[in-house]
């Protein structure tokens, strides 16, 4: 297992939900930086390293919502996936819709994979942990 602290990029504008997401990466003892923006711009601007974001470290992962405010979550991902520097970072969207369209249509703009989040505590945490055993664990990811 490799011992470097994760680099986790949360795109949530739900206070709460990205207060649940912060305390199941803890209680899933997941070793991170968590990097949280509440809009999809300031997370561009982020990955991109633009104006105050010049010395971000480039995320390992990112747990995308898919209804932001500014530019959306479908938004995001797609310009991430068009970015020849973005585009490998595993995308992993995080939301409350259980629509097939969104579903649909997140995997088209090649996300990683689509989780709805559940309301219970519990789950949400077993969720967290999942996600984190798979993408930081399992798979080998490839260096920037």
């Amino acid at each position: 297992m490799n011992e470097r602290e994760i680099e986790i990029l949360l795109v949530e504008d739900n206070p709460g939900d990205a207060r649940l997401t912060t305390e199941a990466l803890k209680e899933a003892k997941v070793r991170n930086k968590l990097s949280h923006f509440d809009d999809g711009e300031e997370a561009l601007a982020f990955l991109r390293r633009q104006g105050k974001y010049m010395d971000a470290q480039r995320p390992d992962l990112i747990l995308l919502d898919l209804n932001l405010p500014r530019k959306d979550g479908r938004e995001v991902l797609a310009e991430i996936k068009a970015d020849d520097r973005l585009k490998r970072i595993p995308v992993v969207i995080l939301t409350t819709s259980q629509a097939e369209e969104d579903i649909l249509r997140a995997y088209n703009l090649n996300a990683n994979c689509y989780v709805s989040k559940p309301v219970d505590l519990d789950q949400f945490i077993k969720v967290v942990r999942t996600i984190k055993d798979f993408w930081l664990t399992i798979v080998k990811l490839p260096a920037e």
